[in-house]
């Protein structure tokens, strides 16, 4: 009687698991699709133009467009219906962030709709159409994920499932051609600096792709070409962080979600003044060493030197900063004994899947260097420094993971509501007080106000005060032989609770710290500074199409990982 009253409730869940592998298969062809156009005309492949790509990126983004303009206006029409919510999706931090990128993402479609116009002689009519559909399909995504990235989807579940997954692989497609975009640009630049460092035997053959005509207006063409490279890191970063909120939105559908009230952790800057300061002299400092970087490569073969070693130098005293501060910050976990929440939690687990994922292509480009550096028969020596520099690349990203997925992962302390009454004794003037509020009345300022007794709370001390209604003379009473004491257990519970505060202090300042050193480690691969290409040492021993290829593929990762990290670390930050 039990199996065949079970087997109604397992049959019903196959329809949705067979739905969401059948839209998880519609949504890898479609992005397979749209991977091999990518590169056939990245390739210059025959019948394949720019034109065809766009063409297929329009269609995608239209039929996203319509799909998130029937959930609006179908959630519209059912307002006052109770939907389920995942709390722990779509922080509100998160959406500031795709918000900012989002915006930044107009900018640089106000400026591709600029060199169209300048170009429109010799131009395809897509490459004014895809600005224009990009800009709106922008406007309404960030409008979508806003109000609805929370949502747990329980109805037309096989339609949502498959107008989800498809908005994940669009925005997946459109992140890609802007990697591919972007890499094109900062290899052509590579190509014509490597002569400089001295590399003549490699062949030098510029990937061009510029319109056969002249422009309309130099001046506008000149800012319009050279200001979109510049907007391209935060497009793609905007792409990104959209089809990670919407995969998560996609694992949320037909997911039953326990009822229970989530903390709200906002962010504070209380209590981090020594993580910021570090974190923003890192971020001084590295936005400097870009500068000079940009300045200096290319134009010599001493200043290009001169300038790998610089960054080398920078970059391997902020690797061993962020090495020491997570080593820290595992040694305090180790000391405290608090258990992991291991209850169901999609975005959590999708950001320690991306952490490990992402961080391979920083691997990868590391572990090659360091194979080029031992198999090269000669070496510069700037080349020495890319060692050392490599090998922490590989710890810090290890030790970083471990301390960001064990802190998402850990319960939220809680207020011991079996802590023993606190005793407070006061003796003043001859009279004697017994005061006993519970330790959670005492921790919020709202002590029981019984008979005008007002306890306070100070930094580690407690005491009470009689109150005498008329507040005389408070000069005089704290002159007065006041007498406090507390049991044994009182001051035990006092030094664990200091203890706790200066831990919690610590992994504050280290989060702190390590969200700003991540974030200026986003800002040189981000915008061209990138000695991977520059170096020329892996290039001669891999062989130039090789390696450059192995870079393309890995810097996208390596670039995202940076910023996802300092997503994670700022969240890190308002849990502790």
């Amino acid at each position: 009687m039990e199996q065949a009253a079970g087997c109604p409730a397992v049959g019903g869940s196959y329809p949705q698991k067979n739905a969401e592998i059948l839209s998880s298969q519609y949504g890898i062809n479609l992005f397979l699709a749209g991977l091999l156009l990518t590169f056939a005309w990245a390739v210059h492949a025959v019948g394949i133009s720019k034109s065809h790509l766009l063409s297929y990126l329009i269609t995608l983004m239209l039929i996203q467009l319509l799909w998130m303009l029937w959930y609006l206006c179908r959630s519209c029409t059912q307002r006052r219906l109770i939907r389920d919510k995942d709390t722990h999706a779509g922080a509100r931090w998160l959406k500031c962030g795709i918000t900012l990128f989002a915006v930044i993402t107009l900018i640089l479609d106000s400026f591709k709709i600029g060199y169209y116009i300048d170009f429109s002689n010799c131009l395809s009519p897509t490459e004014g159409i895809f600005p224009v559909t990009h800009a709106v399909h922008t406007i309404l995504q960030v409008y979508f994920l806003w109000c609805h990235a929370k949502d747990v989807i329980q109805s037309f579940k096989t339609l949502e499932r498959f107008g989800v997954i498809h908005s994940v692989f669009t925005n997946l497609l459109l992140w890609t051609n802007g990697v591919l975009t972007e890499s094109k640009h900062q290899l052509n630049e590579h190509k014509e600096r490597l002569i400089t460092l001295g590399f003549g035997n490699i062949t030098i053959v510029l990937d061009d792709h510029a319109p056969q005509c002249n422009c309309t207006t130099t001046t506008l063409c000149s800012i319009f070409s050279q200001g979109i490279y510049y907007l391209y890191p935060f497009n793609i970063e905007y792409h990104i962080l959209a089809s990670t909120m919407l995969y998560v939105l996609w694992k949320n559908i037909g997911r039953k979600v326990e009822h229970h009230q989530q903390n709200k952790t906002p962010f504070k800057f209380h209590g981090i003044t020594v993580g910021m300061i570090f974190g923003l002299i890192v971020l001084t400092s590295t936005i400097a060493i870009v500068v000079v970087y940009l300045i200096q490569i290319g134009g010599s073969k001493i200043k290009s030197e001169l300038a790998l070693t610089m960054f080398y130098l920078h970059a391997i005293f902020v690797l061993a900063l962020m090495c020491t501060a997570g080593v820290v910050a595992l040694l305090i976990y180790r000391l405290e004994d608090r258990s992991l929440d291991n209850s169901k939690n999609p975005a959590r687990k999708l950001d320690a899947e991306l952490l490990v994922g992402t961080a391979a292509g920083s691997w990868l480009l590391s572990w090659g260097s360091i194979l080029a550096i031992i198999c090269a028969q000669g070496h510069p020596k700037y080349t020495w420094y890319n060692l050392p520099y490599s090998v922490l690349v590989i710890i810090e990203k290890y030790i970083q993971n471990l301390f960001i997925i064990e802190s998402i992962h850990r319960e939220q302390e809680k207020v011991n509501d079996d802590i023993k009454t606190l005793r407070i004794v006061t003796i003043s003037r001859g009279s004697t007080l017994s005061l006993t509020p519970l330790y959670k009345e005492i921790y919020n300022g709202r002590a029981a106000r019984d008979n005008g007794d007002i306890p306070c709370l100070f930094k580690g001390s407690i005491c009470g005060r009689e109150n005498d209604g008329a507040g005389v003379a408070r000069e005089e009473t704290s002159q007065d032989n006041n007498l406090v004491m507390h049991s044994s257990s009182d001051f035990s519970f006092y030094s664990r609770n200091s203890v706790t505060n200066n831990k919690r202090r610590i992994l504050k300042n280290i989060a702190a710290f390590l969200f700003l050193c991540n974030l200026s480690l986003w800002i040189p691969p981000a915008f061209g500074c990138r000695p991977e290409y520059d170096n020329g040492l892996e290039e001669i021993v891999f062989g130039f199409e090789p390696w450059i290829i192995v870079v393309n593929l890995a810097m996208p990762f390596s670039i995202f990982y940076r910023m996802h990290s300092a997503a994670s670390l700022f969240e890190v930050n308002c849990k502790t």
